[in-house]
């Protein structure tokens, strides 16, 4: 239960901090790990970012604020973060469907998005294949670009990247460089900033780094895989959401820092039973 106390720790600081600063590195020391796992296990546990969460509860407080206080729009926009009463209003009207004038009248029909709590649910319905191996460090060379993770964008870009390498033919380029024979892919999501990671596109290498391609050492670490079998990328989703609803809570184990594999089997990636897995590097917990 250690792992839901710090997660609603967490939440605990941002419902105090909705009328002023919340800042993202506090959220992750309160759940003991990095900004950006705390985003990415947010989106997944919660399927919205966490944003988006806080601004729909700032909204939705806001929202209180005109119905039962005497305060002016202008000091309920600014005790919420927006800048002005135009930027204000324009955000209230998108979750509200109506302006924070016709809110402060009697009936107004207004939506409320309540603090989130995590709770430990047993399901156990559906099995999760997973192994925990310590393996040694590896290169891989491949493609990198910066994914924002601002609006959920990561998930639609990511999709994108792909389907652009196998469009310019950069898919073949890098698989000839695989250190064996029928080479798998691997995507990598490391070097994690505050609104942004590197993705990377590669292949386990130890050729001479091409012009146009980077290389990234992966260090020793200790790895859970989880298979995976199904269309992508709705398979890995599902997969990666599991992860944090289902097996971290109760695993006795936490994420560590590293980067996050996807490997990619030489299986026909178009199959609705394709074999990919999930590394997620790990340490036991405190």
């Amino acid at each position: 239960m250690e792992w839901l106390d710090k997660m609603n720790a967490a939440l605990d600081y941002i419902e105090e901090n909705l009328d002023g600063k919340i800042d993202n590195e506090i959220i992750a020391q309160k759940a003991c790990c990095s900004n950006y796992n705390f985003q990415r296990m947010f989106s997944f546990i919660a399927d919205v970012t966490l944003a988006e969460y806080i601004r729909r509860r700032r909204l939705t407080q806001a929202a209180f604020d005109l119905q039962k206080t005497d305060s002016t729009i202008l000091d309920i926009a600014l005790k919420y973060g927006y800048d002005s009463p135009v930027s204000f209003a324009r955000a209230f009207q998108n979750l509200h469907g109506l302006n924070p004038s016709e809110a402060k009248k009697k009936g107004s029909l207004l939506k409320t998005f309540p603090k989130i709590s995590f709770k430990l649910t047993i399901k156990g319905v559906e099995e999760m294949k997973y192994r925990i191996e310590q393996l040694k460090g590896f290169r891989l060379v491949g493609v990198s670009k910066p994914i924002t993770t601002v609006d959920g964008e990561n998930f639609k870009l990511i999709p994108k990247m792909w389907a652009e390498i196998c469009e310019n033919k950069t898919d073949e380029k890098i698989m000839k460089l695989g250190k064996h024979e029928n080479p798998e892919f691997y995507g990598v999501c490391y070097n994690c900033r505050k609104d942004d990671f590197d993705y990377m596109i590669a292949v386990e290498s130890d050729s001479k780094l091409p012009k146009g391609l980077v290389e990234l050492v992966i260090p020793e670490l200790t790895w859970v895989k989880f298979e995976c079998r199904g269309k992508l990328p709705e398979a890995q989703q599902s997969i990666w959401k599991r992860v944090f609803t289902e097996w971290f809570p109760s695993s006795g184990y936490e994420h560590a820092d590293g980067p996050e594999l996807e490997w990619y089997s030489n299986e026909d990636m178009d199959s609705d039973n394709y074999l990919s897995e999930v590394w997620i590097p790990i340490k036991k917990s405190n």
